[in-house]
């Protein structure tokens, strides 16, 4: 599909699996893009594409030299997959933002000439919806300025905040009250009578790969091992996790840091970067331990470190709204939205489709909440054991949950019968 709309641009759409290719225009435009995304950056979204983005493409915008000057990645969404037809931006459960990649010194004129091209384009539809979009940021200001001036109608829809890093906000660096740091120093002081408490980061792909492991077992250990959601549980998942975790820190653009007691990691949270931006990816730990705090002690250590890093202006936490544990340790905000544009005229109203959208959206809270109510029923009589279980499955019987302090000394305690058994479990060191 081409569409030569000006001598100075040139747009197509390929399908995302033919754009390896393009890897090294593509990670040259991510360089420079007006608002970065590093879900999109060809590390991660090549990893992804297998798994999440079979049926997916990409408009692409060119120069009149041949630059990679635009990369709006996209799914054709119709009526028979419960949704209004509309060009729909790629997002999934594990790529929570869908800032397309712009050009930052010709951004208006790139996006003016996508939305040219799904206007021309016969077999796009009508309607063009952009979730996960940060309503504040420099790609939605120049979409409102593009907009305004072909006069396009839009809509916003689910919008939510998010917390936010944001280095130089003294609230974000002191992260907690200090009656809540005392309460977390006291933890840890009682952690380290069963063994020293530690920190490491690594950004290196060689010593990364132990640390995803690290990451995948504590996952599988805690609730999403009962519901079988972990990564760990879907090798083509575990394998686009390890492969763009790895690739991104090649490029310098990933870490992993850990919270040790003893050689045991207990909580691992990995960070992402592009440009001026971080994402705080994903954060599990050992639930055995959950009343010492591992999850937010890890935070509070890497909270100052993310807000000195070098040429970092905020860092995404990826959370949902009103996320308990991050939204009390960073107080910036990131407010998004899903927009609904009508790129061209259609059979039906964009009114109707507004409203047809809000049915949409409320039957999904419905039936959310109902599948939430049945999860709910069945965690509350599943075991303890039952997270011990599947880890062990995954690890192929060599994890050992920490379930309580009773354990904590069995294992940490020096002369303990069997303590050595208890570390080593099946030939796995965890």
């Amino acid at each position: 599909m081409h569409a030569p709309l000006s001598p100075a641009l040139r747009v197509e759409w390929r399908p995302i699996s033919d754009l390896t290719p393009l890897i090294d225009q593509w990670r040259s435009l991510a360089a420079r893009a007006l608002e970065p995304n590093v879900f999109y950056d060809p590390a991660f979204a090549l990893a992804a594409a297998p798994v999440f983005g079979k049926d997916c493409g990409a408009v692409l915008v060119w120069s009149a030299r041949g630059n990679l000057m635009g990369l709006f990645p996209a799914r054709l969404a119709g009526w028979s997959q419960a949704t209004l037809p509309a060009v729909t931006g790629w997002t999934h459960p594990y790529a929570p933002l869908g800032t397309p990649l712009v050009d930052r010194h010709e951004a208006e004129a790139v996006i003016a000439a996508w939305l040219e091209h799904l206007a021309r384009e016969p077999s796009m539809p009508a309607l063009l919806m952009l979730p996960m979009l940060p309503e504040g940021g420099a790609f939605a200001h120049a979409l409102d300025a593009v907009l305004a001036r072909k006069h396009l109608r839009s809509a916003s829809f689910g919008r939510h905040r998010r917390a936010l890093l944001k280095p130089g906000n003294s609230q974000d660096e002191q992260a907690l009250s200090r009656s809540r740091r005392k309460e977390l120093m006291r933890l840890r002081r009682r952690l380290e009578e069963f063994a020293p408490v530690t920190f490491s980061t690594v950004r290196t792909p060689e010593p990364i790969a132990p640390a995803i492991e690290d990451f995948l077992v504590l996952e599988a250990s805690g609730w999403k091992g009962v519901a079988r959601t972990a990564a760990a549980y879907d090798p083509a998942v575990r394998r686009f996790l390890e492969t763009a975790v790895t690739a991104l820190a090649a490029q310098g653009q990933a870490r992993i840091d850990r919270m040790h007691l003893g050689q045991r990691a207990v909580a691992v949270a990995i960070t992402l970067t592009s440009g001026d931006a971080g994402w705080f990816w994903k954060i599990a730990h050992n639930e055995g331990v959950a009343r010492f705090s591992p999850g937010v002690q890890l935070v509070y250590e890497l909270t100052p470190q993310l807000s000195s890093q070098p040429g970092l202006a905020r860092v995404d936490s990826c959370a949902a709204a009103d996320h308990p544990m991050i939204d009390s340790m960073w107080h910036g905000r990131l407010a998004l939205c899903d927009r609904l544009i009508a790129v061209k005229r259609s059979v039906l109203p964009f009114t109707l489709a507004c409203r047809a959208e809000a049915l949409r959206r409320a039957a999904l809270g419905v039936a959310k909440s109902l599948r939430d109510r049945v999860r709910g029923r069945k965690a509350s009589v599943t075991s303890g054991l039952g997270a011990q279980q599947t880890a062990d499955h995954f690890s192929g019987r060599g994890h050992r949950h920490l379930r309580n302090e009773g354990d904590l000394t069995r294992i940490f305690m020096r002369g303990q019968p069997g303590a050595d058994k208890a570390l080593n479990v099946g030939g796995k060191r965890v």
